[in-house]
């Protein structure tokens, strides 16, 4: 296996880069953003994201085929780097590193192409998340809609960054696995009213349970912050507003239990039909 080079400071400026994408800011000066981990790396080079630079450290190889990976990942010929064990350590943020880290490039995707995607289907499936603050929740919610398939996930009005290394490993590398689209509310619900797509709105104070309503067809379900849910504009445009019905002391579940929650029934309710 054929090494660029060996870094052995703390201080060189490559391990300097990688600090420094831990914030927003910089990833998006740079573009950049970090992938850590076999699986996530495995992920994204199977969905072709462009990675700029690999950082390995052999000591933490978990045995999962981490060579092949790294033979498959050379074929774009980013550089790759070998760092010693005290370097890797202070570049991953994990408590239990398994020696691999990339530098990649950012990716976004435009509404126009999630049209091309759905103007033939019948039964579009889309998650719609406004101001989700958390990054481990959007992780999460993008590991549950790989796990059903989702057609898409659009998020409206960001408040985490779907490159947060946090997001990236929540998810498992399923942020690489569905389309993802970022946009403002007013333009994803003129989307989906164009494309005859209909918002049925996860929220606390809904009169109808969520098994009551019709999941079969085109819809989008849209889920708000975990602290205030969703704003007027999706309230108030919304097909069904639906609840999770509570049996104990708890008001709301969290909107990563939420989303998987009527995403099943959604599947479930397909598959009998």
């Amino acid at each position: 296996m054929k090494i660029n080079t060996q870094i052995t400071s703390s201080k060189n400026e490559k391990i300097k880069k990688i600090i420094k994408l831990r914030n927003k800011n910089k990833r998006d000066k740079y573009s950049l953003f970090l992938i850590e981990g076999y699986k996530e790396l495995l992920k994204a080079s199977t969905a072709k994201i462009k990675i700029e630079s690999l950082f390995i450290c052999e000591e933490f190889f978990l045995e999962n085929n981490e060579y092949e990976l790294i033979e498959k990942i050379k074929n774009n010929n980013p550089p790759i780097y070998e760092c010693t064990k005290e370097v890797f350590q202070k570049i991953s943020y994990r408590d239990k590193p398994d020696g691999l880290i990339a530098i990649a490039k950012s990716f976004k995707n435009d509404l126009k192409d999630l049209k091309k995607i759905i103007e033939n289907k019948k039964d579009t499936l889309i998650v719609v998340l406004e101001g989700i603050e958390k990054p481990g929740n959007l992780g999460a919610i993008l590991r549950t809609a790989s796990a059903v398939k989702v057609d898409a996930i659009i998020i409206t009005d960001p408040k985490t960054d779907i490159f947060n290394p946090n997001v990236v490993r929540a998810s498992i590398g399923s942020i690489f696995t569905i389309p993802i689209y970022v946009s403002d509310s007013k333009n994803v619900i003129s989307f989906l009213n164009e494309n005859k797509i209909s918002i049925v709105s996860a929220t606390p104070g809904a009169k109808i349970n969520y098994t009551d309503i019709d999941l079969k067809q085109p819809i989008a379900l849209a889920f708000g912050t975990e602290k205030e849910g969703l704003s007027n504009i999706w309230m108030k445009r919304s097909k069904h507003l639906v609840k999770i019905p509570m049996f104990g002391d708890i008001d709301s579940l969290n909107v990563a239990q939420s989303t998987t929650i009527l995403l099943y029934e959604a599947i479930r309710q397909r598959k009998l039909s």
